[in-house]
């Protein structure tokens, strides 16, 4: 899937201060994302605060955000979960030509072995008609998909086209490019290490920054992809302390700070997330602002 190289971005759920969905403040973020550049958009993912939304939001989310993409990007949808058997339900159910793939993140809080792991991807797999990302974020989940693991999925299933990897490691990060079949995209899931991922041979980013600066956060990738070192090292220096500020205190607190900077959308979250404090917001205002002005 060509649609899955370059710079994908984990779309925010923006909230009124009544923590109801703001439907006029995404579409204002997709215009932003794709008039910024980036190639592809990630809906209801964990950015996205997707746990904490009912099935009416979603969908309300879904068509919002397809309606404001009015196709110009391919679409990317969230769906996973720590029951097997739910997950199962849902892909199944769902029938949709708006959206290009799935994205699944491994069970969560069960923390099962790799051989679950790899049961719960092949049960998902036989059902799924859309190709399917895997997303391992050891992080959040507590437990680690490891190589082994996601080259056996690759190989087995053709319907398996692509991993969002969030663990962090580059040496795990190069076990997997360097046993991958020729068409399975690793993406990284981790901004600090997007670029060293492209440059490794990976196949670009499912970025939260990105959609906050997507016009250079998709450059930097761009340019690692095009294999030039210098620049896009550049960018991401620029760019690295904004990396570690929007997590600070969790995400999509931070994110959804620099929106609010931007004047994009709320900086509301919904419980039991919190609102990034006085002090973050301050420090996040200040890296943003001088990159105003380089893309004004």
């Amino acid at each position: 899937m060509k649609q899955l190289v370059g710079t994908g971005v984990a779309l925010v759920t923006p909230f009124k201060k009544d923590f109801s969905i703001d439907t006029e403040a995404l579409k204002r973020i997709v215009d932003y994302c794709v008039d910024g550049g980036v190639d592809y958009l990630v809906v209801l993912g964990t950015t996205g605060e997707s746990v904490t939304l009912n099935k009416a939001e979603k969908m309300l989310v879904m068509n919002t955000i397809v309606k404001a993409n009015d196709g110009r990007l391919p679409l990317v949808l969230g769906i996973g979960g720590n029951s097997t058997y739910r997950i199962v339900h849902e892909v199944r159910a769902f029938q949709s030509d708006d959206f290009d793939a799935i994205l699944s993140v491994s069970p969560y809080y069960n923390k099962p072995t790799q051989e679950g792991i790899y049961q719960h991807f092949k049960a998902i797999s036989e059902v799924a008609t859309k190709p399917i990302i895997l997303y391992n974020v050891p992080g959040r989940t507590g437990s680690n998909m490891l190589p082994s693991t996601v080259l056996r999925l690759a190989e087995d299933f053709k319907n398996i086209v692509g991993i969002k990897e969030a663990c962090g490691d580059m040496k795990q990060v190069q076990q997997l490019i360097d046993g991958k079949p020729n068409e399975f995209h690793v993406i990284s899931g981790d901004d600090p290490t997007a670029l060293a991922t492209v440059l490794a041979g990976g196949s670009g980013v499912i970025s939260v920054l990105g959609q906050g600066l997507p016009e250079l956060f998709s450059n930097m990738i761009r340019l690692g992809l095009e294999h030039n070192y210098e620049e896009s090292t550049k960018l991401h220096e620029a760019m690295s302390k904004g990396m570690d500020l929007i997590f600070e205190e969790g995400n999509p607190a931070g994110i959804k700070s620099i929106f609010e900077t931007l004047q994009l959308c709320d900086a509301t979250v919904r419980l039991p997330l919190v609102e990034a404090s006085a002090e973050l917001k301050e420090k996040i205002a200040t890296f943003v602002k001088p990159f105003l002005k380089v893309t004004a």
